[in-house]
């Protein structure tokens, strides 16, 4: 072979050789211009506000005072003065006993009042006179003595008959039962010409509407640790709903808490005082009860989206200054105005993603984020709603 051949090989290799780096170079471009671009990811900075933390309890609503209305007379029910459910003020006539028996026990005891107070005055008459005889030693020590007895009997005859008035009116009195609170009105146990015992029959039941009470109870961890819960707090604030309704819209204060737990149970009962001016709060309902039961100072607050499950461990992903997700396991509590508590894990400061998870496809991924509120707006507004 000769020299020119040796040339014109050489230049074929390099050739080849060039020609392999420039595809390879070329395959390198085209890779990187169709890698897609981050994902774009939501991210919010971790809330770190001071809170009190709100639990929630199942409560029964009961009236303050509630009357079972009995006669305090025995007789016939002349008139029934109420319609039944209505709204009656203390005081107010109620039941009506046939007055007429009544009326004249309380004329005959008048009339004995008044004899007794005749047989008073003849009495003292008849010992002023035995003690002006004594003087001139007229009559006998034991007439004197018979006189001034009789007048004392006459004086206790007219207390006597005193009180019996006094009772004769009382008992006239009685026939007419009277509301002894303000309240609603239950339905009349017994109509006009009916006989009423006295102190035995029912008649009706009364019951105050406002304020009303609410009685709920907590296991015994959570009132052990309620730094609030105690008979001698000032004032503990009370949110109270019905089942049927997400709000909470009547408020109050926590006014008993019991001296001890219930042994069945292991629960202690509470009860709140609630103002019902509309009346729309009635005896016997289930109520749902929102009392604070914990207080924390810079507790960390985050959105439940952020939150995911793995297994029995929760976790979020937080971003780092290049912008990648990497897990954080955390340690989850009790919610703040739509928030969730995290008792460890996370720090101020931290990064999550909040929205578009499922975009991380593995821990460590970089993201491009969009920085977003960790509560929305609308989220802040429902809950001042339902906020003090």
């Amino acid at each position: 072979m000769n020299t020119f051949t040796f040339k014109r090989a050489g230049q074929l290799g390099m050739a080849s050789v060039l020609v392999a780096l420039l595809a390879g170079c070329d395959a390198k471009g085209q890779e990187a211009a169709t890698q897609p671009p981050p994902p774009e990811v939501e991210v919010a900075t971790v809330n770190v506000r001071d809170v009190t933390l709100w639990d929630t309890f199942t409560g029964r609503i009961a009236a303050p005072e509630t009357v079972a209305l009995r006669p305090r007379v025995s007789g016939y029910i002349d008139q029934v003065a109420f319609t039944e459910g209505e709204l009656v003020k203390q005081g107010d006539v109620l039941f009506v006993i046939d007055q007429r028996p009544y009326q004249a026990r309380l004329q005959m005891a008048k009339a004995e009042l008044e004899r007794a107070r005749s047989q008073q005055r003849l009495s003292n008459r008849e010992a002023q006179r035995a003690e002006q005889l004594w003087e001139r030693r007229a009559i006998s020590r034991e007439e004197l003595e018979q006189r001034s007895a009789a007048r004392s009997i006459a004086r206790a005859g007219v207390d006597s008959a005193q009180a019996a008035l006094d009772n004769a009116k009382l008992d006239l009195a009685y026939t007419e039962v009277k509301a002894p609170v303000g309240g609603r009105m239950g339905r009349a146990e017994i109509t006009r010409g009916n006989l009423a015992t006295a102190d035995s029959t029912l008649l009706a039941t009364l019951v105050s509407v406002d304020p009303m009470y609410v009685y709920f109870e907590s296991d015994q961890q959570t009132a052990d640790a309620n730094p609030y819960a105690t008979a001698d707090h000032a004032v503990v604030p009370v949110r109270v709903g019905l089942t049927n309704s997400d709000d909470y819209p009547h408020t109050g204060q926590l006014d008993f808490v019991d001296n001890q737990f219930n042994a069945a149970t292991g629960t202690l009962q509470y009860r709140a005082v609630v103002a019902n001016p509309q009346g729309s709060l009635r005896p016997g309902q289930f109520a749902r009860v929102q009392m604070p039961v914990a207080a924390g100072s810079q507790t960390i607050l985050i959105d439940q989206k952020a939150v995911l499950t793995d297994q029995d461990r929760r976790y979020v992903y937080v971003l780092d200054e290049q912008d990648h997700a990497s897990r954080r396991f955390v340690q989850t509590g009790r919610r703040f105005d739509g928030l969730l508590v995290i008792s460890e894990g996370l720090s101020s400061g931290d990064r999550l993603v909040v929205n578009g998870l499922q975009k991380i496809l593995f821990p460590g991924m970089q993201v491009a984020p969009q920085p977003v509120a960790m509560a929305s707006t609308e989220r802040q507004a429902a809950v001042a709603q339902n906020s003090f």
